[in-house]
């Protein structure tokens, strides 16, 4: 199953992904390339901005998993070891909350 659409970082947003998104349907944040068409460019604007807000909410609750809970030093090589890593993290942040 795809996403409706992508809050993706501006290095991502190039030619290739963008022509990808759009036969997959998907839509891709941010303001398109070329010469802007001032009556659509306002509400461009607008979702690009409701577009920012979210992937601002999202990219502030991984910084706070990796400085809070240590995630940013996860080592491990393959991704089911990572997931059980993250959870045995989460597990034990919790339990030793819950002593204090």
């Amino acid at each position: 199953m795809l996403p409706s659409q992508i809050l993706a970082d501006t290095i991502y947003r190039n030619q290739n992904n963008r022509a990808l998104c759009k036969e997959l349907g998907i839509r891709l944040s941010g303001l398109p390339l070329g010469r802007r068409n001032t009556e659509k460019y306002r509400q461009q604007i607008k979702e690009f901005l409701e577009d920012c807000r979210a992937r601002n909410e999202v990219e502030g609750k991984i910084g706070t998993a990796k400085s809070r809970y240590g995630l940013g030093r996860i080592r491990a090589k393959l991704p089911e070891t990572s997931k059980s890593v993250m959870v045995l993290t989460q597990l034990s942040h919790t339990d030793s909350a819950e002593k204090r």
